[in-house]
């Protein structure tokens, strides 16, 4: 069974990099762009996997619970990893297809956040995250359970918020661009020469994240999809080589590697690409910060911000708060700067 995870990696990073699905720039546009199209995308995704795991919690397939709420740990992690993704380039998902696309400064920041997360969560700094997050608030870590209300009252609300969302979107005009007339056909130019759209590309996220719920309880790891333990493990594995590190979730962001790669090679993306020194050391630095945080937070923009916000967990929506105020942040400091200084018809500093 734990086969399953390979391949469902494999589907999600296809998907992912086919789709460009990048919530760092679902996260840095609400910001720098003032634009919200990725991040409606990204709600739908979340809608999609909600209605799908509360069935299967209906239909006693899988138990979904939450524990006390780390508030504090939440907090700190989740602006850390969200600082850090503009650094590093991408989330952990994004990092992870880009590393396959061929993308250098993505290899060193996928190194870093696997080694920063297996120290946080089984080195040094292992201590100082149990510690963080075992400062809670209450008993009840969902939503439904601390307003006394059925967890179904918050799926209706978010599938009709998702959907108004996302029709705002698709029925305003967009900017039509240039493109070259197809070299393929069928299938083949469906899957790896068309752009795909960012709301179609989500539901197929959807569902991917619904069908790893049983998978993954089938092999006896109750959760869903999730990269951030998954790739500390695997880390730990490399070093220890203590096989029982290797679970469905090792196989899940392997499988991704895989995924990502058949799909940049198939529509002729993957290329070997080279940073500068500063990008190298902003991947590297990026890395640790989102090991670090993912860490602490409890998870990344997979774990916490597409999965526990379905479940309704409080871990999850503050998480997914914060990591998209950490972003801002980031790339306020990071970002606007350089596009204001390209601003066209602004004269650049010393010319």
């Amino acid at each position: 069974m734990l086969i399953s995870g390979l391949l469902i990696g494999a589907a999600l990073g296809f998907v992912l990099q086919r789709g460009r699905f990048c919530v760092t720039g679902a996260f840095r546009d609400v910001w720098i762009a003032k634009n919200t199209w990725w991040l409606s995308a990204f709600f739908v995704a979340i809608a999609v996997q909600a209605v799908g795991i509360w069935v299967l919690d209906a239909f006693g397939v899988i138990t979904l619970e939450a524990s006390a709420f780390p508030w504090l740990a939440t907090v700190v992690g989740s602006f850390i990893f969200g600082f850090g993704i503009v650094l590093a380039g991408g989330c952990a998902t994004g990092t992870y297809y880009r590393a396959a696309e061929g993308l250098v400064g993505s290899w060193f920041a996928l190194l870093f956040y696997a080694l920063f997360a297996t120290i946080s969560k089984y080195g040094p700094l292992a201590g100082t995250t149990e510690t963080l997050r075992g400062i809670t608030v209450g008993t009840q870590g969902s939503i439904h359970e601390t307003l006394g209300i059925s967890p179904w009252v918050l799926v209706l609300a978010l599938v009709g918020i998702a959907g108004v969302w996302a029709r705002h979107h698709l029925t305003k005009p967009r900017a039509k661009f240039a493109t070259l007339p197809p070299e393929r056909t069928g299938l083949n130019h469906l899957l790896f020469e068309k752009a795909w759209n960012p709301f179609a590309t989500a539901l197929v996220v959807g569902i991917i994240a619904i069908i790893a719920w049983p998978a993954s309880w089938a092999t006896g790891r109750e959760s869903g999809l999730g990269v951030t333990t998954p790739s500390a493990n695997l880390t730990s594995y490399l070093t220890t080589g203590d096989v029982e590190l290797v679970d469905w979730g090792v196989l899940l962001v392997l499988g991704i590697l895989v995924g990502s790669f058949i799909a940049a090679k198939g529509s002729g993306e993957f290329k070997i690409r080279v940073p500068d020194a500063q990008t190298i050391v902003r991947s590297i630095g990026g890395g640790a910060l989102m090991g670090i945080g993912a860490a602490w937070a409890g998870g990344c923009t997979i774990g916490n911000a597409l999965v526990a916000t379905a479940a309704f967990e409080w871990q999850g929506w503050v998480s997914l708060a914060v990591m998209i105020l950490g972003t801002g942040a980031a790339a306020k400091i990071f970002i606007a700067p350089r596009k204001k200084s390209a601003a066209p018809g602004r004269v650049p500093a010393g010319v």
